[in-house]
């Protein structure tokens, strides 16, 4: 379950309620921060590729079919945002895709690094007008991006990607630092 982190985590309050944007809303981690955010009264935005009934129950806003890859659905996705403050951006949307050494599969790897470390990167960039002063961003990583706790190998793509999204969420929380945008690095 990743109720205790979630319930850490949406202890992050903003004023006295905040607007969360949260990617791969539809399922498992992002669901879950959606579920406790509008229990607690935050205001929500679901980002997805396909939603889920368990997602329209919330009775959250929904913008679905979103893929974060395309170009195309980031500017249709700002423009639905119209300029709209976003007090947290959760940047939890991911794949993985399980190959060992044996069966390597570049075009996996490449496009779990699309999804899992471009696509953050983009969709921050597209959304900095959104954030403003104290405003801040989450990005989700994994374990399985830490290189001292590698003890089994394998998952090239999801392991590599996640350390590249690390490493964009250290230079994000730099470059951000002076328009008073935290970023924080979890990792459930």
């Amino acid at each position: 379950s990743h109720k205790p982190l979630l319930i850490a985590l949406c202890r992050i309050k903003v004023n006295e309620m905040g607007t969360y944007l949260i990617t791969g809303a539809n399922r498992g981690i992002g669901l879950e921060y959606c579920s406790q955010l509008k229990q607690r009264g935050d205001d929500v935005i679901a980002v997805c590729r396909e939603t889920s009934e368990e997602l329209k129950a919330l009775g959250v806003s929904i913008e679905s079919g979103i893929e974060l890859t395309s170009d195309a659905d980031l500017k249709r996705l700002v423009k639905k945002l119209d300029y709209q403050k976003i007090d947290v951006l959760i940047n939890n949307a991911a794949i993985v895709e399980r190959f060992s050494l044996e069966n390597l599969d570049i075009n996996s790897i490449r496009r779990q690094f699309e999804v899992n470390s471009i696509a953050p990167l983009k969709l921050t960039h597209a959304l900095l007008p959104n954030l403003k002063a104290g405003s801040k961003i989450i990005i989700m990583t994994s374990r399985m991006g830490s290189i001292e706790d590698n003890t089994s190998g394998g998952s090239y793509g999801y392991r590599m990607s996640k350390v590249a999204l690390s490493m964009a969420g250290k230079s994000l929380s730099i470059d951000l630092k002076p328009k008073n945008i935290a970023v924080g690095i979890l990792h459930p």
